[in-house]
Formats: C-alpha cells, structure tokens, sequence
C-alpha cells in the first residue's frame, strides 16, 4: 500500500519498490513506474498501484475419479504481474487519493480467475485417473496438468499476469477410503512384521542353542583341561615330594657328617681340656701340698711358741696371783674384824644390782644398832 501525505491541499505518495504505480492527470499518464514519489492533487489524478513482486497463491479444491471417489487436491501457484499496465487496464488497481487503499478487490479476482482455471485442468486430469492411480501418480500428473493448463491459458498474458511454479503439495481421498485403503498395507506391514518377529525368534532360538553348544563344549574342554592340571599338578607334587625328600637325605647325611665330626671334635677338644685341667690341678695339689706343708710347719712353730708364751705367761700370772694373793692374806690378817665388815660391804654394795630405796624395820635398826653399840664398846 502506497504512503500518502497531506499537505494543504496537495498529496504525497510515496510507493514501495515492489508497488508499480501508475498516475494520469486529467487523462493523460503523469508518473508510470514502481517506487515512485510524487506530489499531486487528489481531484485531478487517477492513481494505481499494481503489485510485482512473486505471490503464492494457496488452494485446495475437491475432484472425483473415474471410480466416483472424491479426493482433495491441495496445490499452491506463485504468480507475478508481468505487465502492469494491461494489468491495471484489465483490472481494478486504482486506489484512493487520501489513503491509498484499493478501492475493490483484485488481487481476489485474480485469485479466483487462478483457482478456477487450476481445478478446471485438476478436474479435467483426474476424471479420467482411477483412485489408486491417483493415489500413486497423482501429484506429478496434476501439477504437469495444471502447469501446462495456466501456461496455456490465453486469459493470464491478456491480463498481464505470469506463472512462476505450480507445487502440487498433497492429493487425499476422504478419511473413511483412506483407513480402507491403509488397512490392506497394514496388514501386510503387520504380517511383515510378525515374520520378521518369527525370524528373529528362529535365530535367537538358533543363536541360543550355538551359544549352548559353545558353552557345553567349552565346559568339557575345561574338565579336559581341569584334569589334566589335576594330573600335572600329581606329578608336580610327586617330583616335589621326591626333590624334597633327596634333599632332606642329603641335608641328613651331611648333618650327620657334620655332628660326628663335631662330636670328634668336641671329643679330642674335651680329652685336651681334661688332660690340660688334670695336669693344672696336679700342679695346683702339689703347689697346695707345698704351701699346706708350709702352712703347717709354720703353724706348728707358731704353736709351740704360742703354746710356749701362754706357759710362761700362766706361770707368771699364777706367780703374780698367788703373790697377790699371799699379800691380800697379809693385809686382811693383820686389819680389825670391823674394818673387813667395812670392806665386806664395799664390795657387797659395788657388786649388788642398782636399788631406788631400802626399808629398813625398828627391829632389825634396833639389832645393828645394839651391835654396832657393842662392837664400840669392846
């Protein structure tokens, strides 16, 4: 749509690049060309705008095959406007001067003039193509038809409109013949598919009963090989039992060589030693005969001039003692009976125990005193 603009009485328009515009100014053609801007006034000019660039133009219409099944045919033609000026003499581009609105409505009338003339060589194609054909074939045979039909249609160059591509998008039969027609495939499918699960199974069963035959062959093959380990590990044991007890035979007899030659040793080292200690204490008794003989004498001399002195000693002791002796008599014969009583009682009183106190009775003073009395008196 082309921009239009006020301006005190005057109008502005400015068109798209893809918008032909054509302007006549009392009848006569002013400004022919797409993307142009002009000035101009609305009561003298006559303005159309024809599109150009490619339009798609989508349709779906109904058909009936030879077999009297109805089917849809959804096609879509792209179209452009080739020559715009017979297309605005041949339809009604103008648009108005204020709002640059199309005043009717052609790009509908081309739409239709399409759809009719496209479904009339779709009509024409499948009228004579039973359903399945149509089915299988239908698509190309269509489009090839009505590319052919509106190529050749004398009323679109009159027009000034040219076809770029037909695309024939899908061709269906109502939904009920369609599940009809789709069981028969399905069940083929369906069988297909079940022979498949079958095979699959056959070969599973089969893979399984390789894979158990491999497994029992494989579990012999092991037993085979388990026993002959078995076998092996016999005869390994044995030879080991064999190495062993060679080995231990060997140890035993050199252990056996090797004690009695340390026993012979040990035997000549203890006659050595023996004979070497019985010689030492030969040595050692007649060393200890030499000093005890020695010791002897000596002793016996010591003790006879012990024996000696203490003869002599005793004999000078009991010379003192008797001399002593005779000399205490003296004494004692020659002093007064008191004075010995004295003495007596010296050394009573130096050889008795030691006593706190002594209790001495009237009757027994009385006694010594009566005596010691006497005594003085005499």
């Amino acid at each position: 749509m082309a921009d239009i603009t006020r301006r005190l009485g005057w109008r502005h328009l400015r068109g798209a690049p893809t918008a032909h515009v054509r302007h006549h100014r009392s009848g006569k053609l002013a400004h022919d060309g797409p993307g142009l801007s002009f000035w101009f006034r609305p009561l003298s000019a006559a303005l159309s705008e024809v599109p150009v660039d490619d339009r798609e133009l989508a349709m779906t219409f109904h058909a009936r095959t030879v077999d009297f099944q109805d089917v849809t045919v959804q096609a879509t033609v792209t179209y452009r406007v080739s020559d715009p000026a017979v297309a605005a003499a041949r339809l009604d581009f103008s648009i108005d001067p204020d709002t640059g609105i199309w005043r009717g409505a052609p790009l509908e009338q081309l739409a239709t003039l399409l759809t009719e003339t496209a479904q009339q060589h779709a009509l024409d194609v499948l009228a004579r193509t039973s359903l399945s054909s149509a089915l299988v074939d239908g698509v190309t045979a269509v489009r090839e038809r009505v590319a052919a039909g509106l190529a050749a249609e004398p009323r679109l160059p009159a027009t000034g409109i040219e076809i770029v591509a037909v695309r024939v998008v899908a061709l269906r039969p109502e939904p009920e013949v369609e599940r009809a027609l789709r069981t028969p495939a399905r069940e083929q499918i369906q069988q297909e598919a079940d022979r498949a699960t079958y095979e699959r199974r056959a070969v599973a069963v089969e893979r399984e009963r390789t894979i158990a035959e491999n497994e029992l062959a494989s579990q012999i093959e092991l037993a085979r090989r388990e026993e002959q380990l078995v076998e092996q590990r016999g005869t390994n044991s044995r030879r080991e039992a064999e190495e062993n007890a060679a080995a231990d035979k060997v140890r035993a007899e050199a252990e056996a060589t090797r004690s009695v030659r340390l026993a012979e040793a040990e035997a000549t080292r203890s006659v050595k030693l023996a004979e070497a200690e019985a010689e030492r204490q030969v040595r050692l008794a007649d060393a200890e005969a030499r000093r005890t003989e020695r010791l002897t004498g000596a002793e016996a001399a010591r003790t006879v001039r012990l024996a000696r002195a203490e003869a002599e000693a005793a004999r000078e002791v009991g010379e003192a003692r008797a001399q002593a002796q005779a000399a205490w008599l003296r004494v004692h014969g020659d002093v007064e009976v008191a004075t010995l009583h004295a003495l007596t009682g010296t050394r009573l009183a130096e050889n008795l125990p030691h006593i706190d106190s002594v209790t001495i009775s009237p009757d027994v003073l009385t006694g010594l005193l009566s005596k010691l009395g006497g005594g003085e008196r005499e």
